[in-house]
């Protein structure tokens, strides 16, 4: 059994980091700087430049200590927020006043899984970034803070070996957990399903190391809505959850868990209130029709009634578990979900972890601590440590520091 202090500090396995200026300007080669991405002060206002492109921050970004009255997209600068956003020793006390005991940051400028540098034309530039990154994260970001940041790295999107190569590189260095694209076909890459193995060389990597692949709500580039009339409050409503189930079945699915049968994955902010319906229609679906779709694939194109059958690309259904894939590879994360809670059961309190999302204007910074107790208040004690950080320590292998005294 925990004990009783412990058991007050959460681990959060999805925050945010507003990256400082000086991340790639100190860190590539110094023929490379004029071209890395740096932060411009101009009469145009604040914003990161690089490969042709001027990025400002979103204001939703960055709202730690406003009130939600204070809320907006408009651009903010750096000398507009809190220094916890940008700077990982000052963000101890904010973690500290909120019960957070470590911490596991997604990249803001590069996005959630580098997609900055999968769309840049020089390649050699973007992989020296995707590097620099990386070393960044390990060496300053957490290094300044051992035991209170879990280290998230990024990978070269546009190739399968080098991004296994920075895998291992990384994972010698401490990190294990990698961030990936919730959906890769949206950025026109192969998906988890490629017949090819596409993805083959970084899953093995992943799973050599013990490396989490990780995989948060917008990292395809893309945010579903039901039609270019739809509000935001519809859009923000709808999609993030749709998005990640999506992800989730794919990977039960795919290919990728048969061949790596210790893979493990992550869905970040998405909720698992809707877990236990995908998995009882997944498990249905199988118990319907795995008889011909064992024997081959159907592409429907419902605009003109034809009707494909893929013979070879048959999934083979012996002996397959809907409940037993999803518990051996996936693991849900949630900041706010009851409906969750009330049917741990139905998902297993071993696939859940809990987020915070500092700074960002879904947080529940500061009041993390209070707001994770109301949340879990019907479980008992064993089941409550998993959910608030052991399962966060188990899965990817994370030993934290010692309690803030």
């Amino acid at each position: 059994m925990t004990d009783e202090a412990a058991g007050e500090w959460l681990i959060s396995v999805d925050d945010h980091v507003l990256e400082p200026a000086h991340v790639w300007q100190d860190r590539v080669p110094s023929r490379y700087r004029d071209a890395a991405p740096r932060l411009r002060r101009d009469a145009e206002g604040e914003a990161w430049v690089y490969d042709g492109k001027r990025m400002v921050t979103p204001g939703l970004g960055a709202v730690a200590g406003k009130s939600r009255e204070e809320f907006s997209f408009e651009p903010i600068t750096y000398d507009e927020m809190r220094p916890g956003c940008y700077d990982s020793v000052a963000r101890l006390e904010d973690m500290n006043r909120a019960g957070v005991l470590a911490s596991l940051c997604f990249p803001s400028f590069p996005r959630f899984c580098g997609q900055v540098f999968l769309e840049a034309k020089d390649r050699q530039l973007a992989l020296l970034c995707v590097q620099a990154y990386n070393d960044w994260m390990i060496d300053e970001w957490c290094g300044r803070a051992p035991g209170r940041y879990i280290p998230l790295t990024l990978i070269p999107l546009w190739d399968p070996a080098l991004a296994a190569a920075e895998v291992r590189r990384t994972a010698a260095k401490g990190s294990r957990a990698v961030s990936f694209s919730e959906n890769p076909a949206m950025l026109g890459l192969p998906t988890v399903q490629s017949r090819e193995g596409h993805w083959d060389p970084l899953m093995a990597a992943c799973e050599e190391t013990d490396t989490v692949v990780c995989m948060h709500i917008g990292s395809s580039s893309k945010r579903y809505t039901m039609s270019d009339e739809s509000p935001m409050l519809v859009t923000m409503s709808w999609a993030p959850p749709l998005m990640i189930a999506g992800a989730m079945i794919e990977w039960i699915f795919s290919p990728v868990v048969r061949k790596f049968p210790r893979i493990k994955v992550a869905l970040a902010e998405g909720g698992i209130g809707w877990m236990p319906f995908f998995l009882e229609r997944c498990a249905q679906v199988v118990e319907h029709h795995r008889y011909w779709i064992s024997s081959g694939d159907v592409k429907h194109d419902t605009l003109s009634g034809h009707v494909q059958v893929i013979k070879e690309a048959g999934v083979d259904l012996e002996g397959f578990s809907v409940m037993d894939t999803f518990r051996r590879h996936i693991h849900g994360c949630f900041i706010d979900d009851l409906v969750g809670i009330r049917n741990l059961d139905a998902i297993g309190v071993d696939n859940v972890m809990i987020e915070t999302d500092y700074p960002h204007s879904d947080s529940t910074w500061p009041n993390c601590l209070e707001h994770a107790k109301k949340q879990l208040a019907g479980l008992s004690d064993e089941h409550r440590y998993k959910v608030m950080r052991g399962n966060a320590e188990r899965v990817f292998g994370f030993t934290p520091a010692p309690l803030p005294t």
